[in-house]
């Protein structure tokens, strides 16, 4: 009779545990959670016939595991509608074995002869190398939940865990790819210019001038007519305060796109990353804004770029593990990275300081 009972609540703990991840994972993905709960519960069964259903009290193991990290992975990949900038770079994840990928480095340009009267002509090699990139890899700090958060929280804890490690890992991949595919500093194929608009709060706002200005630098250095501006908050507000034809435009709610601004689609991002104002320098990732350093507002070809996306690994204890404390950990381990295939085709607009 105990074994029997033993059994039953086993049952019904790895039906929950699984009603869990499916109802977390449905949400993810965009399917109703009814949807998830039964895909779920299905393979788990699928897999017990195979002797490999979910053991009572784990957190941790078998297709537990399996199935938080294929959610995580779906998460890891979805992207938000307001990160319609990330969604226009092309994808390279097919490619991103192993968490590296390799590039081909050209070599360079043969040379072209013009009105040549001299034979045999001479040969040259072009001489292509492997370039590979390794994925940045992002881990997550390992959250405790415990047994009696478990059964004694009325909503459900593991789902709420699985969707906030998500939104932290997505956090940071988008705003380091943001600063990742902005330019080093202002060069002659990157063009990094200040704003010259009115006096406020301290910096200069933007105009649409400025904009044009960041426009005639691509079409000199040709580049592509797919273009994208990243507007910080500052640079969308001096634009929707000083300048009505684009707070009339800056968003058409019949077709949901956002607006076309001289060849510029434009999205607005918060995480633009900073600029020195009087170098035009781009801090480091992660570095603290100086009184001279402004947010700048970010322009790119998304051709010129590239992102994958790798591996995602569940990393899970569970409770009967830790007897003394009877918690649950979980923590996730997933690799990406953005980058400019070469340093062209990327600008910036800087707040310039106002004296």
């Amino acid at each position: 009779m105990k074994k029997f009972l033993l059994a039953c609540a086993g049952l019904l703990f790895a039906l929950s545990v699984n009603a869990a991840v499916g109802v977390a994972g449905a949400v993810a993905v965009g399917i109703p959670p009814g949807v998830g709960v039964v895909v779920i519960n299905g393979i788990s069964f699928a897999s017990g016939l195979c002797g490999g259903f979910i053991p009572y009290n784990t957190l941790g193991a078998g297709l537990y595991t399996e199935a938080w990290t294929g959610f995580m992975s779906k998460a890891f990949r979805t992207d938000p509608a307001a990160l319609g900038w990330y969604n226009k770079i092309r994808s390279f994840d097919q490619y991103a074995e192993n968490d590296v990928i390799h590039f081909v480095n050209i070599g360079g340009d043969p040379t072209v002869l013009v009105n040549n009267t001299t034979y045999p002509l001479d040969i040259e090699n072009l001489a292509d190398a492997d370039k590979p990139i390794s994925l940045d890899k992002y881990q997550t700090k390992p959250t405790r939940i415990t047994d009696d958060e478990l059964y004694g929280l009325s909503y459900d804890k593991k789902a709420t865990v699985i969707e906030r490690h998500g939104e932290a890992l997505n956090e940071k991949k988008y705003s380091r790819a943001i600063h990742a595919i902005s330019p080093a500093e202002n060069t002659a194929g990157t063009p990094v210019i200040l704003t010259t608009g009115d006096p406020a709060d301290g910096r200069r706002i933007l105009t649409r001038s400025d904009i044009i200005r960041l426009k005639k630098s691509f079409d000199k250095l040709k580049v592509p007519s797919d273009r994208i501006l990243v507007l910080c908050a500052d640079h969308v507000a001096d634009l929707l305060d000083t300048d009505q034809k684009f707070a009339n435009q800056y968003y058409n709610y019949e077709s949901g796109k956002v607006l076309k601004l001289y060849g510029f689609e434009i999205y607005e991002y918060n995480d633009c990353p900073f600029y020195n104002a009087s170098t035009l320098k781009k801090l480091a990732y992660g570095a603290a804004a100086g009184a001279s350093d402004m947010q700048a507002s970010i322009a790119f070809c998304p051709v010129r770029m590239m992102k994958a996306t790798g591996s995602v690994k569940t990393y899970a204890q569970e409770a009967a593990a830790s007897p003394t404390t009877q918690e649950n950990l979980i923590s996730f381990r997933a690799y990406s990275i953005c980058l400019p295939l070469k340093e062209e085709a990327m600008g910036a607009i800087v707040s310039a300081k106002a004296s």
